[in-house]
């Protein structure tokens, strides 16, 4: 895990920000972007997979190739019990068509966001939420359309974050 307060350089993240957005980028290509060697930017990489920045290597697959076009969000409220914002986050995110799982402070203990095809699977989700045991009740909202849902730390991250992560 990395230290949230620094450990980085702007050209850390820049780098970050390339392979963030395609990381299949050649290293041809991230040298040439950053100006450095292809030898210093696979050893950046490498730093940063050891530190557990780059958490590993993935595609993003487009969820509406699949007919998944359905989302909700569903608030769940549960019994607070020893231990159970693990345990019933755990099962929650279990579920097959579940996403996302957040567990919340305020009126509501998770955020749960689930993806599928149409009513019949989205039902089956949320009764399978609500068969959970210590989950009380569920609130759901349904996605008319989806303005942007692949999350870019880099890119997202204010001016004041990036400028506590970044070293002196």
């Amino acid at each position: 895990m990395t230290d949230a307060n620094g450990g980085f350089d702007e050209m850390d993240i820049e780098l970050l920000r390339c392979v963030e957005s395609d990381f299949d980028v050649s290293l041809d290509a991230l040298s040439e972007e950053l100006d450095l060697s292809k030898s210093a930017v696979h050893y950046r990489l490498n730093k940063l997979k050891d530190r557990g920045v780059i958490e590993g290597v993935t595609a993003d697959l487009d969820p509406l190739s699949f007919g998944l076009d359905m989302v909700a969000i569903t608030e769940v409220s549960v019994t607070h019990e020893q231990g159970y914002s693990e345990s019933i986050g755990a099962d929650l995110a279990a579920l097959a068509g579940v996403e996302q799982v957040y567990y919340t402070m305020g009126d509501v203990d998770f955020v749960v966001i689930s993806r599928v095809q149409d009513r019949t699977q989205m039902n089956a989700v949320i009764e399978e939420m609500v068969a959970v045991e210590g989950v009380n009740e569920t609130s759901s909202r349904f996605v008319m359309d989806e303005i942007t849902s692949r999350p870019r730390v880099i890119d997202a991250m204010p001016e004041a974050a990036r400028s506590r992560v970044v070293e002196e």
